[in-house]
């Protein structure tokens, strides 16, 4: 995690409205609140299970781990770790150790029996030991997995209730294990079912625009998010459908969420949002609002300098740079392929969401360089395949300086825009058939050499 990712979580959650007692910005009793800043703990207690012999080190190699998954897969077992450094005794562990090979430690896992649970919205869950790995608690760099700083944190930090999604759910038994082991009292779990898009499909950033910020960048209103989601799984007693976070929370009962996939529906939260505009708010609220969306000197201040030197009067500023108010420009495909092959504007645009999706530091210079670096990669001339981001972006030819302009949208808003060109272009048969795409990863992978978000 990064700062700007931290920062980016808590103003979502101060744009909703949601406070919080302490963290790590307000300090409290039960700090520190990063993970990051807690490995001497984490280590503390890492050393404990391996002293109670409940938790072991493994120096297997990457290769030899392949190989196990691939043997395991070919024959149609669930891959998991074949426990063969649990059989190594301390002594040899530790000549390993001495000798400077690089190792991880694993959870012991009994080899036998269930592990039977509540959960708060689903009852008794019993799950086999056989189906449960041995987890790696810390990474050979000596930072901890998820599975072992949770537990250790929820409990120094007295959570009562770990509420979270359903994909937890066969994690849940590790967990369990690790309170047991530590001789700790479990809290209560509760696995909410995750959100879907329309079609059923798993909710992720890669089909839709996930971040809370990007929905406050397009113009919604923050009662109205919050309302929404408040309303995902969950039906207030008597049925209404507009509510306050207040009016929720007095309400509130976990055991009433639904355990169907809720749809996070984005037509339904615009119906919602325009009923907020209409029914909630007065006249002079509404253009208070907008003054505090993006009609403010700190908004306009970081258009105008690229814009003055275009600028003969007002009137030239709103064809210029309305596109940075607008949620979806309107894009045409004629004007969207210009002079590049359909086929190839589509994997332009895919593989430019991809790289942008892997910057650390969202400023012009860096999104500079990610177009520089595709256009080298893809043996063309930036002049080439500018034109095409130009369209995407801002649906025009002709707007402010394009690498600035999608600095001042953020990330978010110009993953949407990138998105939503290549819809245009799969609209009329020239977008990514899904083996496309899976063809499209794996050369990715190959000649920019990285991870897809």
């Amino acid at each position: 995690s990064t700062k700007e990712s931290e920062d980016a979580i808590l103003q979502s959650l101060q744009w909703l409205g949601i406070e919080w007692d302490e963290g790590p910005d307000k300090g409290g009793d039960f700090g520190p609140y990063r993970q990051s800043e807690r490995k001497d703990i984490h280590s503390e207690h890492v050393q404990l299970l391996l002293d109670q012999g409940n938790a072991y080190p493994c120096f297997c190699t990457a290769e030899r781990l392949n190989e196990v998954r691939a043997k395991q897969m070919q024959a149609k077992e669930t891959p998991k770790y074949d426990g063969h450094c649990l059989s190594l005794s301390r002594e040899e562990s530790q000549r390993k150790m001495d000798a400077g090979e690089k190792y991880v430690v694993r959870l012991k896992i009994p080899s036998e029996g269930q592990c039977t649970f509540n959960d708060e919205l689903r009852g008794e869950v019993t799950i086999d030991w056989k189906q449960i790995d041995h987890q790696v608690l810390q990474k050979s760099d000596g930072f901890p997995t998820y599975h072992l700083a949770n537990v250790v944190d929820d409990h120094l930090m007295k959570i009562s209730h770990v509420i979270r999604g359903e994909e937890w759910i066969s994690s849940t038994p590790k967990h369990i294990l690790l309170y047991e082991y530590f001789k700790w009292d479990p809290p209560v779990f509760a696995h909410l079912p995750l959100l879907r898009n329309p079609d059923k499909s798993k909710l992720s950033k890669r089909k839709n625009p996930t971040g809370i910020n990007y929905y406050r960048d397009a113009g919604y209103l923050p009662e109205a998010m919050s309302n929404y989601l408040g309303m995902m799984g969950y039906t207030l007693p008597d049925q209404r459908e507009i509510f306050s976070i207040e009016e929720l929370s007095e309400s509130f009962d976990i055991t009433r969420m639904s355990l169907g996939g809720p749809i996070f529906d984005l037509a339904k939260l615009k119906w919602l949002n325009g009923r907020y505009l209409r029914e909630q708010l007065t006249g002079e609220e509404v253009v208070k609002r907008l003054l505090e969306w993006k009609l403010n000197p700190e908004f306009l201040e970081k258009i105008l300098p690229h814009a003055l030197q275009r600028l003969e009067n007002f009137s030239d500023f709103i064809p210029l740079a309305g596109f940075l108010f607008d949620e979806h420009p309107t894009l045409h495909f004629s004007s969207l392929i210009g002079k590049i092959e359909p086929s190839d504007a589509s994997k332009l645009l895919k593989v430019c969401e991809w790289e942008l999706e892997k910057i650390n530091s969202w400023d012009r210079d860096t999104i500079s360089q990610v177009f520089q670096n595709i256009a080298e990669k893809e043996e063309k001339k930036l002049k080439e395949i500018l034109p095409l981001f130009f369209q995407a972006i801002s649906g025009s030819n002709v707007s402010l300086p394009i690498f600035d302009s999608m600095n001042i949208l953020g990330l978010d808003l110009v993953r949407i825009r990138l998105r939503r060109a290549l819809e245009v272009l799969a609209s009329e048969g020239a977008g990514l058939s899904k083996k496309g795409l899976k063809s499209l990863e794996k050369q990715y992978r190959v000649q920019y050499g990285d991870r897809i978000n």
